[in-house]
């Protein structure tokens, strides 16, 4: 008997988790065959999800077939577009500062996302107060930020505990029948401590403010998304580590140096990109570079006063189409003000940065805030918990360019 979709999906994600659990089990990295297999199920899984989809809309458009007349508004169950989107849909005909109840998983804007208000199921509550999962609501970003560059996991606890690796150590070798097998690993491992950090703001409402919902969800969106995604990039590139704060890559001890000197930019950079690859056996994939430094980059030319990057019309010479931010060397490039004006970063970042969530991002809202209630206003709090772990600060490299050529 064949399968039916929501069994297959299931398997997916078994068969996924198990290989995640192998590796965290056996307490090491997956391997290259390890992160293969892994991609393949997503991909298998992704593509079994969209044919559901298109399955279950095309049902749909027939069931609309036969009703008089169509129904002008969006489906219920469709899945919210940003955070602001979910956050104002979980509102359902209610305002944000209107007392009731709302129960786990009233609405659903998303496989299994649940929004929870007051402190149980079905609880009275004074003014709504919801909780969004970021983990299932993808808001539009702009550009790569540095978490982008970096693998991603969650955590339960309040601190992250974990090994940092030093230099490779031996490796494999030829040996005769018998003989004794030379012993391969890095040097031993120092285990260090961090705790999670917390960003957070909020910002105000008044209630006429809050009766235009779709002002609502473009605040929610800028304010949420942008301002404390900017925060959280500042930390795990920069973070000096004194509590509250994370300590970020660049404050972590064992991360290259290197300068400029005599060599151009771009020549200094693929330099860098070398040094992780000699120092840890692993490619670098990733670079960050500040706004300023590159603009210059972007905007050299050859000796024809053609763009190397391509022109703003078209690619060099007119072959291609215009790349926006065209990536440094072929490596995932991060332009960011998060990193100051002379320095760049390259490192190997997925392999050897984590960033720990907990709790995903979280909006909440009430009116019960300071003297919100009697002058008609509306405080909105977002916040999200995260920790980084950096396993091979060899693996990055801090290059100061030369800022007075």
């Amino acid at each position: 008997m064949a399968k039916s979709i929501s069994e297959v999906l299931a398997g997916h994600k078994a068969a996924a988790q198990a290989i995640v659990d192998k590796a965290t089990a056996e307490n090491r990295d997956m391997t290259d065959a390890e992160m293969k297999s892994f991609d393949e199920i997503m991909e298998k899984h992704a593509a079994d999800v969209a044919a559901k989809e298109r399955d279950e809309a095309m049902a749909k458009k027939l069931a609309f077939l036969n009703e008089p007349t169509p129904s002008p508004t969006q489906p219920d169950d469709a899945p919210a577009k940003s955070l602001g989107d979910h956050f104002v849909k979980a509102l359902g005909s209610r305002s944000l500062k209107e007392p009731g109840t709302f129960a786990p998983g009233e609405f659903k804007a998303a496989s299994d996302v649940q929004t929870v208000g007051g402190s149980g199921l079905g609880a009275p509550y004074g003014p709504l107060l919801t909780d969004v999962d970021k983990s299932f609501v993808h808001a539009k970003r702009e550009r790569l930020v540095v978490a982008d560059l970096m693998g991603s996991g969650t955590v339960s606890g309040n601190a992250i505990t974990y090994p940092v690796f030093g230099v490779l150590e031996g490796g494999a070798g030829f040996v005769g029948e018998a003989g004794q097998k030379p012993q391969m690993h890095v040097a031993s491992p120092t285990w260090v401590t961090d705790a999670l950090g917390e960003v957070a703001g909020f910002f105000t409402l008044s209630d006429d403010m809050a009766e235009d919902l779709d002002y609502v969800v473009s605040e929610i969106n800028s304010t949420a998304i942008y301002d404390l995604r900017a925060k959280e990039e500042a930390a795990l590139l920069g973070g000096n580590g004194t509590s509250p704060n994370l300590r970020g890559v660049l404050n972590r001890s064992g991360i290259q140096t290197a300068t400029q000197g005599a060599d151009s930019v771009q020549d200094a950079i693929f330099k860098a990109l070398t040094k992780v690859e000699e120092a840890t056996d692993f490619t670098a994939d990733g670079i960050v570079i500040n706004p300023a430094d590159y603009e210059a980059l972007r905007l050299s030319k050859d000796s024809n006063g053609q763009y190397f990057g391509g022109g703003f019309f078209a690619g060099q010479y007119g072959a291609g189409d215009i790349l926006v931010n065209p990536p440094l060397w072929g490596r995932k490039t991060v332009v960011t003000n998060a990193v100051a004006a002379g320095t760049v970063v390259v490192g190997a970042w997925a392999q050897a940065a984590k960033v720990f969530r907990k709790g995903g991002l979280r909006v909440e809202s009430t009116n019960s805030h300071a003297d919100d209630f009697t002058n008609d206003r509306i405080t909105v709090r977002v916040r999200e918990r995260l920790g980084l772990q950096v396993k091979y600060p060899a693996a990055f490299v801090k290059l100061t360019l030369d800022t007075e050529g």
